[in-house]
This record gives structure tokens, sequence and C-alpha cells, in this order.
């Protein structure tokens, strides 16, 4: 069953071992996990979705994790659209990736895919049209 789950998730937040006994979240965990990120260079930039709710916090704030350990961030704008929507009308945030590791903040790419960061403060973000 658990094979299943992990070879059927669309997002693959799950993932085995190398002989199969143990199985993992691969992020979003609300507890400090050593899941083995890999420290990583991301694209210049990146998308964070979120509902129209928290747009001015996030103008004012930028983005941090919460009750998670990373900030989320996608490759591309479709995935953060529908992130958005999972927060009522959806809205997404150009992240500067690029400028933000030239300025020192260091980017992990999962192994599925989702590029996560402690923090985006708000002069990387600019409110995107899509």
């Amino acid at each position: 069953m658990l094979e299943e789950i992990v070879a059927s998730d669309e997002k693959q937040r799950y993932s085995f071992n190398e002989n199969k006994t143990l199985i993992r979240a691969n992020q979003g965990h609300s507890i400090s996990v050593d899941v083995d990120l890999k420290q990583a260079i991301p694209p210049k930039y990146l998308y964070h979705g979120t509902g129209e709710k928290y747009v001015t916090s996030i103008e004012k704030q930028g983005l941090f994790p919460k009750s998670r350990l990373y900030v989320h961030l996608s490759v591309d704008l479709s995935t953060a659209k529908k992130v958005g929507l999972r927060h009522g009308k959806p809205v997404v945030f150009c992240v500067s990736a690029e400028e933000m590791v030239g300025d020192g903040y260091i980017f992990y790419k999962s192994v599925n895919g989702v590029w996560l960061t402690k923090e985006v403060p708000p002069k990387y973000l600019k409110r995107t049209d899509f």
C-alpha cells in the first residue's frame, strides 16, 4: 500500500530509503527533521502562490515559514497559482532568487522539485499577473 502511495502521489511528497524499509516526507515538515536537503543555486526567478487575504502582510513582512521549516517556492507560475487557489483568490509573487543568492541567502531543492529557503524579505518580492 505504501509503495502505491509513493508512486501515485501527484506532488511526489514521499520517498523511501534505498531498501524501502523507511518512508519520509520530502518537504513541508513542521518539526525539525533531517531530510538531507542539498543546497542548490535556484533559477533567476521563483514563484510563491498565496491567497489575496495575505498580500498586505507579505508585502510588509515578506515570506517566512510560519509553522513549517522553510518557505516553499515553485519554478513556474502555474504551480504557484494552484497553491494560491488553496487559500482563496490566488495571488502569485515573483521571487528574485538570483539576487537573494547574491546577497547570501541559501536555497535548497527538495527531491520533488520544490525550492526551499528560510525567508524572503519584501525587497525580493514582486506581485505578478498571470
